[in-house]
């Protein structure tokens, strides 16, 4: 008997765009993260896990040959940068897009500048909306 592991290892990714559905994408997206592409940060003393844009790039890369990111709005409020992306990918149906926003506060204390942030923020969202990450969202 073959087991959803064994299974998931054989999954051989698309080469070329146009080559899945988006119901094909949505599923191996939606499949648990190995925890080795996880990381951890504290938010006002919770821990959260979450995934890296750097290593949501490199799994659209494997399974969403031709995607693309995209701002298609970005402001400077009086305090915060606000952004928002889109996500497009290529499927058997035609292109496909999700999109999220981003914001950061303009005194961030954290790793980055806040356009960068909020970028990455906008991005991991568009992400979880094909699937991507989405459980870990779900607190």
């Amino acid at each position: 008997m073959t087991t959803t592991t064994e299974t998931q290892e054989k999954l051989q990714p698309p080469t070329e765009p146009r080559e899945w559905s988006l119901k094909q994408i949505e599923a191996v997206l939606s499949r648990p993260i190995p925890n080795a592409m996880l990381k951890t940060k504290e938010i006002k003393g919770n821990k959260i896990t979450y995934l890296p844009w750097y290593e949501a790039n490199q799994i659209l890369s494997k399974y969403c040959p031709g995607w693309t990111f995209e701002l298609t709005q970005f402001e400077i409020g009086r305090d915060r940068v606000f952004v928002v992306g889109r996500l497009t990918i290529p499927t058997s149906e035609g292109n496909v897009y999700r999109e999220a926003s981003g914001t950061e506060s303009l005194d961030c204390n954290s790793y980055g500048d806040p356009s960068s942030n909020a970028e990455s923020m906008a991005f991991r969202r568009c992400c979880a909306r094909f699937g991507l990450g989405l459980y870990l969202y779900d607190k």
